[in-house]
């Protein structure tokens, strides 16, 4: 049997995290392939229902990450999504979604570094969590 290996959905800030991730990719650095990007303007205008609708089609965790608060290219935007996710945490929480099964990172453009290592954190965690069980699909109603 193989190892368990997590699918994880990555939703980067178009002018931060994602310049991160692009970075560290032009920079030839090496970081687990678990990750698949998804860019977006920006995590303030990033609805709860992106990560629920990942965790829902069978992603094993979530990562969303932006530009450092007071940072953002649409001036308070992180600060919205800061407020925004610490009240989701809850409510996955209360859903039955295990704590590190969804993270949160701010990392600027020019962070490739940090960027490498958050990603192998976050693959780590979440590997270590196993499998998404709380929004499995059924296969078939009878």
């Amino acid at each position: 049997m193989s190892e368990f290996e997590p699918r994880i959905i990555a939703f980067l800030c178009n002018w931060c995290s994602y310049g991160a991730a692009d970075l560290a990719g032009v920079g030839r650095l090496q970081y687990p392939s678990n990750i698949r990007v998804i860019r977006i303007p920006c995590t303030g205008r990033m609805s709860p229902k992106f990560i629920l609708s990942a965790l829902k089609e069978g992603a094993d965790g979530v990562w969303v990450s932006g530009c450092h608060p007071g940072d953002c290219h649409y001036l308070e935007g992180n600060y919205y999504a800061r407020r925004k996710f610490l009240l989701f945490n809850d409510l996955l929480e209360h859903m039955g979604v295990e704590p590190g099964r969804v993270q949160f990172s701010w990392i600027s453009s020019a962070e490739s570094s940090k960027f490498l290592e958050v990603v192998t954190e976050v693959t780590a965690s979440i590997k270590a969590l196993g499998p998404n069980k709380a929004f499995v699909k059924n296969a078939k109603v009878a």
